[in-house]
């Protein structure tokens, strides 16, 4: 499982896109590869839009804060969405789809990186725009976007953020955060 483990190594959250435009095969392979998740009783409750039009991409990026200027270069962006009933129902009433959209996000990022592209999941904009830029009902949630674009300059980034580009990738120990067998936290 070693070819596994390399793009999940290499997965970064990076800033440095290109404006070149993702070839329409690997917008589809990257997709499937969403679509191809687990799930609770096989529910699948993710639905994605994915925005590659400027019309479309526009519609997202005018619901960016100022510090996710970065985004304005990329050619791809996925908006992972939900709704309560596409959950399974659990007797102790957990938002498990919650959990389901994300094992379909990590899906998409892993096979963009191993597209040789960037996947940067944001949490940063405003739901409420984008949802109603592109009509999405009210019982959707939308759970979060993914930034995706080949790699390109940092020459657009602040000073911090190709600091970060730069630096080592950091990740807590695996003692700190893996035990077998036992509670030890």
């Amino acid at each position: 499982m070693a070819e596994l483990l390399e793009p999940i190594e290499k997965r970064r959250a990076y800033r440095t896109l290109s404006e070149k435009k993702i070839p329409g095969d690997v917008v589809q392979r990257i997709l499937k590869a969403a679509t191809l998740a687990p799930s609770c009783f096989n529910k699948q409750p993710w639905r994605f839009v994915a925005a590659e039009s400027e019309e479309a991409l526009q519609k997202i990026k005018t619901a960016l804060p100022d510090g996710n200027y970065w985004v304005k270069k990329s050619p791809l962006i996925i908006m992972a969405l939900t709704k309560n009933d596409l959950d399974c129902r659990l007797s102790d009433n957990r938002n498990y789809a919650f959990f389901d959209v994300g094992l379909a996000v990590e899906n998409f990022i892993l096979q963009a990186v191993s597209e040789g592209l960037i996947a940067h999941p944001i949490a940063g904009y405003n739901p409420v725009k984008i949802k109603e830029a592109f009509q999405i009902p009210d019982e959707y949630i939308l759970l979060n976007l993914v930034i995706a674009g080949y790699p390109g300059d940092d020459s657009h980034l602040s000073e911090e953020y190709r600091e970060k580009e730069r630096s080592p990738r950091e990740r807590k120990p695996m003692e700190e955060v893996v035990t077998l067998n036992e509670w030890k936290f």
